[in-house]
Order: structure tokens, then C-alpha cells, then sequence
């Protein structure tokens, strides 16, 4: 499996992020950070992880960002931080399930559940760093408010994702969903559909390039960050914290079963949820990630 990892490397970093191609790299250490957590994660461990390197699949924005503060901290502890940047949501999961990689940071719990389902691997969350509200971009098309008849809509095309997109929509008045079908809500479940419009289901990563092609597109925090564009400057609307879909999608740390109680993971997640890393979400992303500890 090792030639996997190596092959899917070599391949990713002919492409380039701006062509919103795989990509994937492993970060290189930069000076340590002062954190007190961090040092306190080894005594709540009980073992010196000193020498030990912990790798970990992510996507670039803003998961393999956040990670290289946690890589800083870990350092602390002589603990080696190597990230391998996906840009995609499939490889991810399988390279932790083979145990190429560590664990992954890039999904939400709904997403690794219907993962874990559709493609019989044992992947369990060691827990949740932050969320990232879903957003409607404009495309062709640049306001709400006076929505075209027949206008097309792009969404996430993977089950969890798609609902939360529905969702959003039905929140703006756009569609109305059948009442029961909540966050496994699919197209088949739109009930109303007033303004005629179409909704193009396409692979989440691939929604940024699509705007000049449809009206509008529902895309996925990182996507969007990843393409240039601001939650507060250029989404037409957000979910709402209080929404189902905000308590439900945070972004969780990931590994194969019966590793999320090692040491070594303890002590990343120790590093995730550290004052360094909050700070750092609440002033680099602007809202588009909120710390969810």
C-alpha cells in the first residue's frame, strides 16, 4: 500500500491547487510555539511520544492550515506532524483505512458515517475541531431576491452534503422540503418548487468552477475558502448556527477503528483543541470556520 501513497503523491503534485486538481504534499516544520496544553497533553497521555511522527490526510483549506499550529505545538513534544493534502474526499478515508496515514481532518460526522456504510470501512471520529457554515455563491445570476424562473442551482452531489445544500435552500424560500426528511434529504423530496429551478448535483470540489455556468452554487466552506471567496463578502446566505445542520456538521478529527485512544492521537487532538488553534481559526477565517471547542 505504501506504492499507493507513493503513486497518488507523485501524481497530485503535478497539479496545480488553483486548477482544483489533487494535490497532496507534507508540510515542513516551522519554529515551535510556547503551549502549556501541549505540554500538559503528554502528562494526560501518561507516555513520551518523543520521536514519534503522526501523519495525517487533509484538505488544504482550512484543515491542513489549522493542523500545521497544531504541528507547531506538537513539536513541543518532539512529536512529528507530517500533513498530506487531498483535495478530494474519497482518498482521505481510504489511506487512513489502509493505514498509510494516521488519521484524517477534512469531513463531518454525517459524511463519515455514510462513508463508512457505502464502502464497508471502520473509521470512527476521535472528536470535533470546528464548522463551517454552508454558503450560496452567486454565479450568473447575483441575487436572491429576484431569482429567475427556471434558474440552475449547483450542490454537493454526496448524500450528506446534498441535503444540507436542500436544506439551505428551503431556508431561503427557494424549494420546500417534504417536512420528515431533515438532513437525509434528497431532490426526490422537494415538494414545492416555485421558481422552476434546477438543481445540477456535481462533485463538491469541482462547484467552484461551475459558476460561471450555472446561476448560482451551494459549496462547502473549505471549497469555497480554497477558491478565493469570503463568507462574509461574497456568500448571498448562510446556514444559520442555530440550524440542525450547524450542531450537526462539525469537522472531526478521524482515525481507524481502535486507534482513537492512542497516545499519539490524544495528544493531536490535545494540540487541535488548544488556545493557539482557536485563536487562529477566529482571526483567519473571517466566520467561514468557528472553533467548535
Amino acid at each position: 500500500m505504501k506504492k499507493l501513497l507513493s503513486a497518488l503523491l507523485a501524481g497530485a503534485l503535478a497539479v496545480s491547487l488553483a486548477a482544483c486538481g489533487a494535490s497532496a504534499s507534507v508540510s515542513e516544520s516551522t519554529a515551535p510555539a510556547d503551549s502549556g496544553e501541549a505540554a500538559a497533553s503528554t502528562a494526560e497521555t501518561g507516555s513520551d511520544l518523543s520521536g514519534t511522527t503522526i501523519k495525517v490526510a487533509a484538505s488544504p483549506t482550512p484543515h491542513a492550515e489549522i493542523l500545521k499550529v497544531a504541528k507547531d505545538i506538537l513539536a513541543e513534544q518532539g512529536i512529528t506532524l507530517e500533513i498530506i493534502e487531498f483535495s478530494d474526499y474519497v482518498q482521505p478515508n481510504m489511506v487512513t483505512e489502509s493505514g498509510e496515514v494516521d488519521a484524517n481532518y477534512f469531513q463531518h460526522q454525517p459524511y463519515l458515517d455514510s462513508f463508512n456504510e457505502e464502502n464497508g470501512t471502520r473509521l470512527v471520529s476521535v472528536g470535533a475541531i470546528h464548522y463551517e457554515p454552508l454558503g450560496i455563491y452567486p454565479g450568473k445570476s447575483q441575487d436572491l431576491e429576484e431569482i429567475t424562473d427556471g434558474a440552475v442551482i449547483a450542490v454537493p452531489n454526496d448524500t450528506t452534503n446534498e441535503a444540507r445544500a436542500l436544506q439551505l435552500l428551503a431556508a431561503e424560500g427557494i424549494i420546500t422540503i417534504r417536512e420528515d426528511a431533515g438532513l437525509t434529504a434528497t431532490i426526490n423530496d422537494i415538494v414545492e418548487n416555485p421558481h422552476n429551478v434546477q438543481v445540477e448535483e456535481l462533485e463538491a470540489a469541482q462547484l467552484p468552477r461551475t459558476l460561471a455556468d450555472v446561476d448560482y452554487a451551494v459549496m462547502n466552506g473549505n471549497y469555497a475558502l480554497e477558491a478565493g471567496f469570503s463568507v462574509k463578502d461574497d456568500a448571498l446566505a448562510t446556514e444559520d448556527a442555530a440550524s440542525e445542520a450547524a450542531q450537526t456538521y462539525g469537522n472531526v478529527l478521524v482515525v481507524a477503528e481502535g486507534n482513537e485512544d492512542s497516545a499519539a492521537m490524544q495528544a493531536l487532538l490535545a494540540a487541535l483543541k488548544s488556545d493557539e488553534v482557536k485563536s487562529f481559526i477566529e482571526t483567519t477565517y473571517n466566520g467561514a470556520v468557528l472553533p467548535l471547542f
